[in-house]
């Protein structure tokens, strides 16, 4: 694994990756200062150098005391919010019928929403799973930690069987201090036990917000042929003809998504249905309204 970690192909890929997720956070921030959305904190901490004019109370002392020299803040620096990313790397999240599989949105996902908090001085950790935990970094505010998170967001292959109630309860063992929970997963698993390892979250006093990841055709089901559909995790087979089967599916399949909707609500979980067409801006901007809520 270290072989693959400073390879010039991985870091080069690692480099664009990292890229991406700036360039979604800083267009998403221009966006947002252009809407009614612009009241959110979305400002980056930084300093300059003090100018004649300024006002003294804006002096950040601490950098004096370290360079000799005058800074202003020209953001406050806060530590707001804990946070934790799960993310599912199973083998269902492998799928996909475009260019985009799950698993590399949620990669994107979890990558800008990464960058995103550690900008704001938000504290975030990681933890990564199949059915057993791949990742799991503990939660800091400090710039330097966005290389570090994203090189194991990077690496995450889609892999394994799930397992992701025994995940939650895990997790919701070791952490002690109240905390924002973020789930990103395709939720093919059985609902119910899900539901059992995030109301252990609630219970300890933990928000959350679950972004159940599909691919548009899990949703609208249309295959023109004749087609076999291989389960990812188990390798079995099934070939129907899907004109036959397509009310059927689709009714079950929005059955499923009402009942964990539903099931959220009642919880006080934030369950937001997306798919890999669904834009990245919509995303940061429910997770902004939710820290929001949080401050």
């Amino acid at each position: 694994m270290k072989e693959k970690y400073f390879s010039d192909e991985f870091l080069v890929s690692l480099d664009k990756f990292n890229l991406r997720a700036r360039l979604i956070v800083e267009g998403f921030i221009t966006g947002l200062h252009k809407s009614p959305y612009h009241g959110f904190s979305v400002e980056f901490s930084d300093h300059r150098q003090y100018n004649p004019g300024d006002p003294i109370k804006n002096l950040d002392w601490k950098v004096f005391a370290k360079t000799n020299r005058y800074y202003i803040k020209r953001f406050e620096e806060e530590t707001n919010l804990r946070s934790y990313l799960i993310l599912d790397h199973s083998a269902s999240m492998g799928y996909h019928s475009g260019k985009t599989s799950k698993l590399e949105y949620a990669k994107a996902i979890a990558s800008a929403l990464t960058y995103l908090m550690i900008s704001q001085q938000d504290a975030v950790g990681l933890l990564s799973y199949t059915d057993k935990i791949t990742n799991l970094i503990p939660p800091r505010s400090m710039k330097s930690y966005y290389n570090e998170i994203n090189k194991h967001i990077f690496s995450l292959e889609a892999t394994a069987k799930t397992n992701t109630m025994e995940i939650l309860h895990s997790l919701a063992d070791r952490i002690k201090k109240r905390s924002l929970i973020i789930l990103i997963s395709d939720m093919i698993d059985e609902p119910d036990m899900i539901l059992q390892g995030l109301r252990h979250f609630r219970h300890n006093k933990h928000e959350i917000i679950l972004f159940h990841i599909q691919d548009i055709k899990e949703i609208d089901f249309d295959f023109k042929r004749e087609t076999q559909f291989i389960d990812s995790e188990t390798g079995e087979k099934v070939t129907v003809s899907p004109w036959q089967i397509k009310k059927y599916y689709s009714q079950a399949y929005q059955e499923n998504v009402e009942y964990l909707k539903n099931r959220c609500h009642q919880a006080h979980i934030e369950y937001n249905p997306i798919t890999t067409n669904t834009s990245y801006e919509e995303i940061l901007l429910n997770y902004l309204i939710k820290r929001s809520r949080l401050m």
